[in-house]
């Protein structure tokens, strides 16, 4: 009840220092929340970029293994010696999907350059051509939005079978439906199989096939010369067996593609295994300075409310001294003048805070407006952040002249 009392009275006396000095407590509140604007916002969308990262993590499989030419991780001091090493190729592809005992699947593509594709008078310019083996829709779980992919039988006898991106299909068809259509391309013709799902907003995403033209490698061997590894490159994907880590993956590839190459046991590894969480922490470490900023930007404004709103509360402690002195001579306890004057500096900051995230709720609406395949959330986890770091700035800005009001003179205070 007592608390009731006091907490009523706060927010009476709060109201009516925004209605007495309108101009003075909003510039003393305006750092207050240009600071939670600044902290939360940049928490909202460093989140809501981690959340599309992992999003896409759990969409290609974070039990794949690369096997490539260059490492994902820095490689800027090492640099010639990657340049040296051979391109995975398919000859590799073969002794992995021999050898391996701990993989579920190995997969093989390489992109050899962009291709014309044409149908009747239509045409398409700049798709990419994605050459690959049979396990790849497995490998990366992915969807075709219309058709079908190769049956085993038209990928061992290399039919002139193809699929294609939703861009190239749109661009290509137009509202036409493509499944079963025959297009040329490089004075071949093929039939469309399927199109693939759009890849949409993926902040990681190492296959966007949107753009693609993808044939099989047993197709494409009749006519390009993919035995030079190092003309047009290319990786090797393997996925891990249920109940098996990437570590034990890597060493089985290690062990494999060591004795394919025919490497001595002190020669170092001409190739390199990667994976996707060398991206997820590369962004990590990204994000974690990305928060940093906004905690540094959002501090200094704060550090500015926390002053402005102690200065307004100083200045209410002044112009209620003579009633602080009556509360006391009739028997008020320290506890609960100070309880009252920290309530009300709460509460002042808890509008400068919920300013803040209104702020930051508008901004984040208008800014998805203008993004389609990313969007920013205003989250209940930092919503209840802001609010937190309000109330504590709150105690923080009114904890001093609150402690000056309590340990007041009632004598003193009732003469001034």
């Amino acid at each position: 009840m007592l608390f009731l009392k006091v907490f009523t009275e706060s927010v009476r006396q709060a109201m009516a220092q925004l209605a007495g000095n309108k101009l003075r407590a909003f510039l003393s509140l305006l750092g207050i929340s240009i600071g939670i604007f600044c902290i939360i916002g940049v928490l909202s969308a460093v989140d809501s970029l981690e959340d599309s990262l992992n999003g896409s993590l759990a969409k290609l499989g974070d039990d794949v293994v690369y096997i490539d030419k260059w490492p994902w991780k820095d490689n800027s001091g090492d640099w010639w010696e990657f340049f040296q090493r051979p391109y995975p190729d398919h000859d590799d592809y073969e002794a992995l999907k021999k050898n391996m005992a701990t993989a579920s699947l190995v997969s093989y593509w390489t992109v050899p350059g962009s291709k014309a594709l044409k149908y009747r008078k239509n045409s398409v310019e700049g798709g990419y051509l994605f050459v690959t083996t049979y396990e790849m829709e497995r490998i990366f779980n992915i969807e075709i939005e219309k058709g079908r992919y190769w049956t085993p039988g038209e990928y061992n006898s290399g039919a002139d079978k193809l699929i294609i991106g939703a861009t190239i299909a749109d661009e290509l068809f137009g509202t036409i439906d493509p499944i079963g259509k025959m297009v040329k391309m490089g004075g071949r013709k093929y039939q469309v199989l399927g199109v693939f799902k759009p890849s949409g907003g993926d902040l990681i995403n190492p296959l966007d096939f949107d753009d693609a033209i993808v044939v099989s490698y047993t197709n494409a061997a009749r006519f390009i010369n993919l035995k030079n590894r190092n003309q047009y490159g290319g990786t090797v994907g393997v996925k891990a067996k249920d109940g098996i880590t990437t570590a034990q993956l890597q060493d089985e590839i290690r062990g494999v593609i060591r004795a394919n190459r025919r490497l001595r046991p002190r020669e170092d590894d001409n190739f390199a295994l990667n994976e996707l969480s060398m991206m997820a922490d590369a962004l990590g470490s990204f994000f974690g300075v990305l928060n940093l900023m906004g905690w540094l930007i959002g501090g200094f404004s704060i550090i500015v409310g926390v002053i402005s709103v102690a200065n307004i509360m100083f200045v209410s402690v002044k112009e209620r001294t003579g009633l602080i002195g009556v509360k006391k001579a009739l028997g008020a306890r320290q506890f609960v003048i100070l309880l009252e004057f920290l309530t009300e500096s709460v509460i002042l900051c808890l509008i400068g805070g919920l300013a803040g995230l209104a702020l930051v709720f508008i901004g984040t609406s208008i800014l998805n407006n203008f993004m389609e395949d990313f969007s920013i959330v205003l989250s209940l986890k930092n919503a209840l952040l802001g609010i937190g770091l309000s109330a504590a700035v709150g105690v923080l800005a009114g904890v001093i002249p609150a402690s000056q009001a309590a340990s007041m003179d009632p004598v003193e205070a009732m003469r001034s």
